[in-house]
């Protein structure tokens, strides 16, 4: 059975991964794009240096431990399937793809940044059947609090439509402006959330939904004003984790009022966080996540979009 090659070259993460389709079974490496300390992210310029430097160490170490000739090659190429999405970071996947393709004679697909989280996670949650179905996907990630409608396009892979999406501030640029603001070390995400098991107060929360989207800034200033009337961290933190948890149900309910109740799905780098993965699983106790390693950036889905192009099947 033939093995699958993935590249991933997003904002904050250089990413390789190969499935195995004999095996089903997912061989990665990945490393985090290097942020100055107190900044809150990287100019694109700076963005494509880094990954022009890790992809070869990143290759280097997956091959060290893998000795197979991948069938083909797949890269995501752009932040999401629809016009105009467009971020220079993905050339640096799309250019290494297209090159190996090129050289070794194998096929190159390309898909996007948010199709792989998917397909990352429902490879995670052992559901990658629900691919031939529709379901209701979240990806919730530093650039992205989208709701998806997903169904299956005319080869049985992923086909995407928006429900709803942030208005404003993401998810993952909320927790990362408030953990800065706590003192914490971007990506904040992991930290954050050990400051918000600390917490002793819970304060009540507000969503702001309007048609199915969100509006999220109003996390950041809270915070602020929580900090300045002396609030401890932690509740500070609890309060941040709280408020997105409660928005994405809200954006959930929101959904299957439109949709009925399908299958739900929730992705990207935000979805690791236990907190907002209890709250929800409390609300939906069949709802399936990425696993950490599978939720934060990663290659995984884009290999397994090469093998579905490929054989149609996993």
């Amino acid at each position: 059975m033939p093995d699958f090659l993935g590249i991933d070259t997003s904002n904050y993460t250089t990413s390789a991964a190969v499935y195995v389709s004999e095996e089903k079974r997912i061989y990665q490496a990945k490393k985090l794009l290097p942020v100055k300390e107190g900044e809150l992210g990287l100019r694109q310029s700076d963005a494509v240096f880094h990954h022009t430097k890790q992809l070869p160490d990143m290759i280097e170490e997956l091959f060290s431990g893998y000795k197979a000739v991948p069938a083909a090659i797949a890269a995501s190429v752009r932040p999401r399937n629809i016009s105009g999405s467009y971020m220079p970071c993905f050339l640096c996947g799309e250019g290494f793809a297209r090159s190996y393709s090129a050289i070794s004679c194998i096929p190159m697909y390309s898909t996007s940044h948010q199709v792989g989280h998917i397909l990352a996670a429902l490879y995670s949650a052992r559901k990658l059947e629900l691919r031939r179905e529709r379901f209701i996907a979240f990806h919730v990630s530093g650039g992205t609090t989208d709701c998806l409608l997903c169904e299956p396009d005319s080869e049985n892979i992923i086909n995407i439509s928006e429900i709803g999406t942030s208005l404003d501030l993401k998810a993952g640029q909320a927790v990362d402006r408030v953990g800065l603001m706590l003192g914490l070390k971007f990506p904040c995400g992991a930290e954050l959330e050990k400051l918000a098991a600390d917490a002793i107060k819970h304060y009540k929360v507000s969503p702001v939904i309007k048609d199915g989207s969100c509006c999220l800034s109003g996390i950041e200033n809270k915070c602020r004003a929580m900090l300045e009337a002396g609030a401890a961290k932690e509740d500070i933190a609890a309060f941040c984790l709280d408020h997105i948890a409660e928005t994405l149900i809200k954006m959930t309910e929101a959904a299957q009022e439109k949709y009925g109740e399908l299958p739900l799905v929730f992705a990207g780098g935000v979805m690791s966080d236990k907190i907002i993965r209890d709250k929800i699983a409390s609300v939906w106790s069949g709802a399936s996540f990425a696993e950490p390693q599978f939720s934060c950036d990663n290659a995984a889905g884009v290999a397994i979009y090469g093998c579905l192009k490929a054989t149609g099947e996993v």
